[in-house]
């Protein structure tokens, strides 16, 4: 099957690319085979994490024997962790392929696997007056400017990329429909949630209206999701230089982050406790798309794509 979902000999090409990647296919499994205790950990972005207890972690144990042992934060703390070596994980899993590179090449890794990518929108409670105007198809922005504060939530924009992209979509709406001051009217509006899937829970509740969240986290709960159109919804790689034109500084580190598409990418510690379990998990992101596609990410033809430091025999 090939990441279109075609039939072909597409997958078993991609095997071989990234082969330099996982080590040999099936070396580092054959070492861990019969134990019990055969693991993987791993420290992810929380938007994935249904993708990769539901989805992924499942799979993977299917085909290696594996068991995937997975944490998961906003991606901005994902780094600080491994950083201040708070925690100690094999595999590290951004929802911001640039922040990762920023923060961690040079002293924990030099190399990592773009493998998916996602879009920005709104989860939504089709049974508030929010959600029954969303789906009248009345403007989400107007009908956002008319919630009572808190209605509506975002990620903590200094701990997760998925709520620096919510102020970044809320600026690039402003200049899209023309509305002046609609960003800071918004962020007056919106509750800043650190813990994403109190996000998703917050709207299944009745507590909140809507949540600002990535479409596979919508798909994950069964949600209704209005995508954002293409000019903020980070969805879009052509689009990367208008995204480009917001930026969020965080407050407690200072990362000034451009907007840029929503692009995951994994890599392995060089601190690694099992290496070689985690480049076979890496490798098994880059092949195996079908598990991807079900927790409702998107796999594009460009994927995936390896960066920094490989080996030559990756081609990318």
């Amino acid at each position: 099957m090939t990441r279109d979902g075609s039939s072909g000999s597409g997958l078993r090409t991609r095997r071989s690319v990234l082969a330099t990647v996982g080590g040999l296919a099936g070396t580092a499994v054959a070492g861990c085979l019969g134990s019990d205790s055969a693991s993987v950990s791993v420290l992810a972005a929380g938007s994935l994490a249904h993708t990769f207890e539901d989805h992924v972690g499942p799979a993977f144990e299917d085909e290696t024997g594996f068991e995937v042992h997975g944490e998961y934060y906003g991606a901005n703390a994902v780094m600080r962790m491994v950083e201040d070596r708070t925690k100690h994980p094999d595999v590290i899993v951004s929802a911001d392929a640039t922040l990762l590179r920023d923060r961690l090449y040079g002293e924990f890794t030099d190399w990592d696997v773009e493998f998916a990518t996602n879009s920005v929108g709104i989860g939504y409670d089709e049974e508030t007056t929010f959600g029954r105007g969303l789906e009248n198809g009345e403007p989400w922005y107007e009908l956002a400017l008319a919630t009572e504060e808190g209605d509506i939530s975002i990620g903590d924009p200094d701990l997760d990329p998925l709520g620096y992209r919510a102020v970044q979509a809320f600026e690039l709406a402003e200049a899209e429909h023309g509305i002046e001051g609609l960003r800071d009217e918004l962020l007056e509006l919106v509750s800043e949630e650190p813990d994403e899937p109190q996000m998703m829970a917050g709207v299944e509740s009745g507590s909140r209206a809507a949540s600002v969240v990535y479409r596979n986290m919508a798909v994950d709960h069964g949600m209704p999701f209005l995508e954002f159109p293409d000019a903020y919804n980070f969805g879009e790689p052509g689009l990367a230089d208008h995204y480009a034109t917001v930026e969020f500084t965080t407050d407690e580190e200072g990362y000034t982050a451009e907007g840029r598409p929503v692009l995951y990418n994994a890599t392995v510690n060089d601190e690694a406790d099992e290496p070689d379990a985690g480049r076979d998990l890496v490798q098994f992101l880059a092949d195996e798309s079908d598990p991807l596609v079900e927790a409702g990410l998107t796999v594009g033809d460009s994927l995936p794509r390896p960066e920094g430091d490989l080996p030559e025999a990756i081609d990318a």
